[in-house]
């Protein structure tokens, strides 16, 4: 992710910044392979940084110019939307492993995307049909 005004920014407030990065992908790798089952908010990964969850959470706006939940969000659709078409699993199956409620998550997803999780799924699929027959002929 691209950093607001870098030379404004501490060497710190960086490394805070990517420590963050680095455990959100571990925590959702995680969830993602089942190891853990419940999601973590900005304090629990504000625990394991071992720095408070408003500082933190001050930091990453500065420098990433995004809440942290922000990010969080987007890299949990960005993942999901690659289980969605590479997997056959169901749509609530994907929601649960990332400790979301089926009608939360495609709320969610749809305010990121502008489809639900299903349309996103048929769409995909439809293309690469329409695709695959133009190849074909």
């Amino acid at each position: 992710m691209k950093q607001k005004n870098e030379q404004h920014i501490s060497y710190r407030k960086k490394q805070i910044a990517d420590i963050f990065l680095a455990e959100l992908d571990k925590h959702l790798a995680d969830l993602k392979n089942g190891d853990v089952e419940i999601s973590f908010g900005i304090k629990q990964i504000a625990e394991l940084m071992f720095i408070d969850p408003n500082h933190l959470s001050d930091t990453v706006k500065k420098v990433l110019g995004k809440s942290p939940c922000t990010i969080f969000e987007e890299k949990l659709i960005d993942i999901c939307k690659n289980l969605i078409i590479h997997s056959d699993k169901p749509i609530g199956e994907i929601a649960q492993t990332f400790d979301y409620e089926p009608s939360n998550f495609i709320k969610l997803f749809k305010r990121y995307t502008g489809n639900t999780p299903l349309k996103f799924r048929n769409h995909y699929f439809s293309n690469m049909i329409s695709e695959t027959e133009k190849n074909t002929i």
